[in-house]
């Protein structure tokens, strides 16, 4: 099969240089599963030359690249709207190709913290050159787009330009400093930390900046500064150029408990376990503020935090405690007379509602996913008894369901059937993922060996009436 035509081509460059990240590195693999397929080759080869170049971009420019978030309307942090990168690439491209390419020789065998960034310091210093001089279009181009979201916003990035060895450096050595902090690394954040403070007066803060942007969760920066610092106390740290990371960070947990406060049933189980994370998020925040941080629970920052830790301990028990009443509307009972007496017995009259049943099972994905964070966001009591209280009712619901199906006083054995079906898969997160299994092979029972249905005898027994 022909492939594309040269002009098709073209079309499909475009659009791909323009992409995101994320949809060029999906387009790729997608393609790399059609690879038999000739009539894409064209498009093939286009889109592994712009992963290459953009591996090579991101290598080159690593201690900026991550500021470039679309969000340079946020003027409270360092960012630069998404385009400019790309142009700032393309300038280099085309005001320096010798020392482009001799980059890309040297990230075939690059190997990071054996191997010289030499190349790439250099390719950023000639970027703050070409930023300056502001001569070649695409510089031009990146300036155009940045000045009118952030107004010096261009005096900012080279800020930042003059930093990025610094910064590539410590990048290199974030993974062990986020993950444990010893002495020795310690130390090290610390020599980074002056020297990035040796390039300007307020370097510091931009320091800081520039590495959380390299991390998946920003906020965990706040270890580093606190390493930094000896773990300082907040009336220190407040009084400090670096308060920001901890201010920043109390403001991220009151915006995610307002999420988990506004987490909506009617999102489905993605939008619990979603949820869920949220939840599991600001456990982590909070302790990273316990933990990196002298707090007084009296005052000030102290005080705020422990507010926000109870009020997220409140949420999450208001929500809990919403289970026994949607689990009741997902398994509706209603009240029968027997005899001179009224008692309560499963519903098996009408369709289950498929609207109530979405709601009980977001619930219950929400309830299980935080189960990893009960215990220091202290809400593991009232989620304890909460689950206990809907495995009884569950339990009983399922045991009088079966009755009434073994006993032939179940109006629809089709409605009971689907009632059972779905108490069998509440089972699995209120009990244990083995529990649905058992309501399903006692359901299968008892509507495989259920009683005769009484007859009803005349005078003489040998004629049934």
């Amino acid at each position: 099969m022909a492939g594309l035509p040269d002009a098709k081509i073209d079309i499909v460059r475009n659009l791909v240089e323009h992409a995101p990240d994320k949809v060029v590195t999906g387009l790729q693999n997608a393609l790399a599963a059609a690879a038999g397929d000739t009539a894409l080759a064209g498009v093939r080869r286009v889109v592994e030359a712009e992963v290459a170049d953009r591996n090579l971009r991101n290598r080159v420019l690593e201690p900026i690249a991550p500021l470039f978030t679309g969000d340079a309307a946020d003027q409270a942090r360092i960012a630069f709207p998404r385009a400019a990168l790309a142009l700032i690439w393309r300038g280099l491209k085309a005001q320096a190709p010798f020392e482009v390419a001799s980059a890309a020789r040297a990230l075939v065998e690059y190997r990071p913290g054996a191997s010289s960034t030499e190349p790439f310091d250099i390719l950023t210093q000639m970027a703050a050159d070409g930023l300056r001089a502001g001569e070649q279009r695409d510089f031009i181009a990146a300036i155009d787009a940045i000045e009118p979201t952030r107004p010096g916003g261009t005096q900012h990035l080279l800020s930042c330009l003059t930093l990025a060895p610094i910064v590539r450096q410590a990048t290199l050595r974030l993974p062990e400093w986020i993950g444990r902090f010893n002495e020795e690394h310690a130390a090290a954040a610390r020599v980074a930390y002056k020297d990035a403070g040796l390039e300007a007066e307020d370097a510091g803060p931009r320091f800081f900046e520039m590495l959380s942007a390299q991390l998946a969760e920003p906020w965990t920066i706040l270890r580093v500064v606190s390493a930094v610092m000896d773990r300082p106390n907040e009336h220190y740290l407040a009084d400090s150029e670096l308060a920001i990371f901890a201010i920043r960070l109390m403001e991220a947990i009151d915006a995610n408990l307002k999420k988990v406060a506004d987490f909506d049933l009617n999102s489905g189980p993605p939008g619990g376990l979603a949820a869920a994370a949220t939840v599991e998020t600001l456990t982590l925040q909070i302790a990273e503020m316990e933990n990196s941080i002298e707090l007084s629970r009296e005052s000030g920052w102290g005080f705020r935090v422990q507010k926000q830790k109870q009020t997220l301990a409140a949420v999450v028990e208001g929500r809990l405690r919403e289970l026994d009443k949607v689990l009741g509307a997902a398994l509706p009972n209603h009240k029968v007379r027997v005899a001179r007496m009224m008692r309560t017995e499963p519903r098996l009259t009408l369709e289950p509602d498929a609207k109530l049943v979405d709601r009980c099972r977001t619930l219950l994905a929400f309830a299980e996913a935080i189960r990893p964070s009960a215990n220091y966001g202290g809400f593991a009591s009232t989620r304890a008894k909460v689950m206990e209280k809907a495995g009884e009712s569950l339990d009983t619901y399922v045991e009088e369901v079966l009755s009434l199906v073994r006993d032939n006083e179940v109006p629809d054995r089709e409605i009971a059937a689907r009632f059972l079906q779905i108490a069998a898969e509440f089972a699995a997160p209120i009990h244990e993922p083995r529990a649905g299994d058992i309501v399903r092979r006692r359901a299968a029972t008892a509507f495989g060996a259920r009683k005769p249905p009484p007859q009803v005898f005349a005078e003489d027994p040998a004629k049934p009436v």
